[in-house]
C-alpha cells in the first residue's frame, strides 16, 4: 500500500477523539503475542477490560454472602437489571420504562410477538426481509404455524430489485400498500446482517401504522452500531442482543423495548412470569399476576447477574463515548476503508453494502473473487480476524469503540495479497 495511505491512517488516528477507548478492550493475540486486527465486532464484540472485574465482584459477593447478596451485595442483585436501564434507554432512544435487559434475542422476539402478532382470518401476514437472519425467518414462520397459518401464505418477503443488492424504501412502502388489508405485523432487522443496509425506519413505521399493522424491530446489528430513536420513531416493540456491538460476551443477555402506549394495558395478551409482577407485592407471593407498568411486565424470571455485569461494563464505555461520537467515527472509518478498497485491482472485490453512509453502519460486506471459508483462515494467519458468509462474502466491521484507521489499512494490505 502507498505511503499516502499510511500517512492518512496515522493522521486520522491522531485526530480521533475516541482513540483512548481502544485501551478499554482486550484484543485476541497470535502465538507470538501480537494483537490481531479484529474486525468481527458485528459477530462478537471484544471483552471490555472491566468485565472481569465486575463479574468477579459478583462472584466474591456470592461466595461471601450467599443468598443475602440479593440485598447486601455491593451491587445488590435484586435490582441489578435496573443498573443498566438508563444506559440502554439512551442507547436506543427510549424512555427508561420502555427498555429492559432480559432473556436472549429470539426468546424476546417470541415473547413480544405473543403480544403483538394477533392475526385474524383476514389480517394475518408478517412482512420481513427476504434475506433476514435465519433466526428471524424461523421465528416468524413458527409464529404463523402456531396460529394455524401456512408460512408460505403468511410470510411476505421484501427483496431488492433485480440486479440490486439493497431494498428501496419506496418498494417496501409499495408492498405494504398492496397488502394493506392482510398485513398484521412488520418485523424488520434495523440493519441487515448480510449486506449491512440500515433501513429508513421512520417512514416504514409510519406506513405500517397507516395500514393498521404493528411495527417491530430486530436490532441485533443496530444496537450500539447506530443512533436509534425507538420512542420517537413510534416503534411498537423491538429486541436486540448484546454480544455484538454491545460487547457483553458470547450468548449475553438481550434487551427489549415496548412503546409506552402499551404500558398501562394490564390485559394485553402476554406470557407472564414472576419477575414481571408488581415489585411492591412480588414477595408476598400473590396468586394473581399484577403487571409492572412498562416493559418490565414482559420479564419472566430474575436475570443472570454475571451477564448483566459484563453488559454494565460495556455500557459504561458507551456512556463515556456517546452515540453521536460513535456514529461520527464510524462514518469516517467506513469511508476510509471503502476508499482504500476501491484502490485495489478492479474485479477483485465488490462492495455490496450501500455506498451512502446514511444507509449503513459499521460494516462493509465484500464479495471477493474466489473467496471460500478458508479465506478467513488465511486472513487470520496474516493477522486479521473477520467474518465469512456463503458463498464468497467477507463481512468487515470497523467498530468505533476499539478499531483504528490503521486496523483498516492493515486489513486492506492483507486483502491486496489475496
Amino acid at each position: 500500500m502507498s505511503e499516502e495511505s499510511k500517512q492518512l491512517a496515522a493522521r486520522l488516528d491522531a485526530e480521533d477523539s475516541l482513540k483512548h477507548l481502544r485501551d478499554e478492550f482486550l484484543f485476541p493475540k497470535n502465538a507470538d503475542g501480537k494483537p490481531y486486527v479484529y474486525l468481527c465486532g458485528n459477530s462478537l464484540g471484544l471483552q471490555p477490560r472491566k468485565a472481569k472485574e465486575y463479574i468477579n465482584q459478583e462472584l466474591t459477593d456470592w461466595g461471601n454472602l450467599g443468598v443475602e447478596g440479593h440485598f447486601e451485595a455491593k451491587n445488590p442483585w435484586l435490582p441489578y437489571h435496573e443498573f443498566v436501564t438508563g444506559s440502554l434507554s439512551r442507547l436506543v432512544g427510549a424512555k427508561p420504562t420502555e427498555v429492559v435487559a432480559m432473556n436472549s434475542l429470539t426468546t424476546n422476539l417470541h415473547l413480544l410477538m405473543a403480544s403483538f402478532y394477533r392475526p385474524t382470518k383476514a389480517r394475518f401476514k408478517i412482512v420481513i426481509e427476504g434475506n433476514a437472519f435465519p433466526s428471524d425467518q424461523y421465528a416468524v414462520a413458527s409464529q404463523a404455524r402456531f396460529h394455524g397459518f401456512d408460512p408460505a401464505q403468511a410470510v411476505l418477503e421484501i427483496r431488492p430489485r433485480e440486479g440490486e443488492t439493497t431494498v428501496r424504501t419506496e418498494d417496501f412502502v409499495t408492498l405494504l400498500e398492496k397488502n394493506k388489508n392482510e398485513i398484521a405485523l412488520v418485523l424488520l432487522g434495523g440493519v441487515n446482517y448480510l449486506n449491512g443496509q440500515f433501513f429508513d425506519i421512520a417512514p416504514l413505521c409510519k406506513k405500517t401504522h397507516e395500514i393498521g399493522a404493528i411495527f417491530g424491530l430486530d436490532l441485533a446489528h443496530a444496537a450500539g452500531n447506530l443512533p436509534l430513536q425507538l420512542h420517537g420513531w413510534d416503534v411498537d416493540f423491538a429486541a436486540w442482543c448484546s454480544y455484538k456491538y454491545l460487547n457483553s460476551g458470547p450468548g449475553a443477555i438481550s434487551g427489549a423495548f415496548v412503546h409506552e402506549r402499551y404500558s398501562k394495558i394490564k390485559d394485553i395478551p402476554r406470557f407472564e412470569g414472576w419477575w414481571g409482577h408488581d415489585k411492591k407485592t412480588r414477595f408476598t407471593m400473590p396468586s394473581k399476576f399484577e403487571p409492572i407498568e412498562g416493559v418490565e411486565a414482559w420479564q419472566l424470571s430474575n436475570p443472570p447477574i454475571f451477564q448483566l455485569a459484563a453488559l454494565r461494563a460495556s455500557l459504561e464505555i458507551f456512556d463515556q463515548a456517546t452515540m453521536p461520537k460513535v456514529r461520527e467515527k464510524s462514518k469516517k472509518l467506513t469511508k476510509y476503508l471503502w476508499d482504500e478498497i476501491e484502490k485495489l485491482p478492479k474485479g477483485l472485490v465488490d462492495i455490496f453494502t450501500p455506498q451512502n453512509p446514511e444507509e449503513r453502519g459499521s460494516q462493509l460486506s465484500l464479495k471477493i473473487r474466489g473467496a471460500t471459508r478458508e479465506t478467513t483462515a488465511s486472513f487470520r494467519k496474516n493477522g486479521v480476524i473477520c467474518d465469512f458468509r456463503e458463498p464468497n462474502i467477507i463481512r468487515v466491521a470497523p467498530t468505533a469503540l476499539y478499531n483504528s484507521f490503521e486496523d483498516c489499512r492493515q486489513f486492506v494490505e492483507v486483502l491486496a495479497k489475496f
